[in-house]
């Protein structure tokens, strides 16, 4: 009897030894990005996108998650992110930018903006700088998993978001959670 208490105890102690991990967004990364370090918490991926010639910097592509009930539903994502963006014209960013639904090869639901413009986005959150970077697009993505809402940011100069597209595109449909 006491052998085998001794041995359900151990089993026990060893089950909970064992480690869990949960579940997270997952993606195929594309061919020609580099990867480097989150520079926040917040930030699970960020990628450097080369610049084409004739643009002055690269883009880059951040993967973000806030918790499984943080970073708000997706009209509320989908307006703070056109609002990022100013028309040269003064008129609203919303009259140029497309939103459109997409489904990744798992199933998970994207929602997506793409508007160009001026990136007018805070420099940090919270901060009353901002960028004023003309020529720039911007691809959004509120990806919908069962753990709660992820998001996909790719910014950059137009140019250079343009020659990246299709890879943005395949990164996206490669999303899943596991």
């Amino acid at each position: 009897m006491t052998t085998m208490l001794s041995t359900i105890a151990l089993t026990l102690i060893t089950l909970a030894a064992v480690p869990f991990s949960a579940a997270t967004l997952k993606f195929d990364v594309p061919a020609g990005w580099t990867s480097k370090a989150p520079t926040s918490s917040m930030r699970i991926a960020e990628f450097t996108l080369p610049r084409v010639t004739g643009d002055s910097e690269d883009a880059s592509v951040t993967v973000f998650f806030f918790g499984a009930s943080q970073g708000g539903n997706v009209q509320a994502n989908i307006d703070r992110w056109i609002g990022q963006m100013a028309q040269p014209d003064g008129q609203p960013s919303s009259k140029v930018a497309r939103t459109t639904a997409s489904t990744a090869a798992s199933g998970l639901k994207l929602s997506i903006v793409d508007v160009s413009g001026t990136y007018v986005a805070e420099v940090a959150p919270g901060s009353s700088e901002r960028f004023n970077k003309l020529g720039f697009r911007q691809i959004a993505v509120y990806v919908a998993t069962p753990g709660g809402p992820y998001f996909v940011k790719c910014v950059g100069p137009a140019a250079t978001v343009a020659k990246w597209h299709d890879s943005l595109q395949a990164f996206l449909r490669s999303a899943r959670y596991e």
